[in-house]
């Protein structure tokens, strides 16, 4: 299990399962990402990773393109934290 924390509201940890994205994870321990198609192709979930290493999934570059992949912008529903991290909602 890793710990996610929430940048921006004070204290907001939640556990991620290996293999686990963090759409789920966040969901449903009551943190609010917004969603849509949970497929990678609308773009609603959009997080910026600003602390540790995570897998990113397939998704649309159309909803996220290369730009925003180099400043660790992801999709919640398609990140894989490979250890703890700290988003940005």
């Amino acid at each position: 299990m890793f710990n996610i924390q929430v940048e921006h509201r004070e204290g907001k940890v939640f556990r991620c399962a290996e293999k686990e994205d963090v759409l789920t994870a966040a969901r449903r321990q009551g943190v609010a990402i917004p969603l849509g198609c949970r497929g990678g192709g609308c773009g609603m979930c959009k997080i910026q990773v600003t602390k540790g290493k995570f897998d990113r999934g397939k998704s649309s570059m159309e909803v996220l393109p290369e730009g925003e992949r180099e400043k660790n912008y992801s999709l919640a529903c398609k990140t894989y934290p490979l250890g703890d991290l700290t988003i940005k909602i």
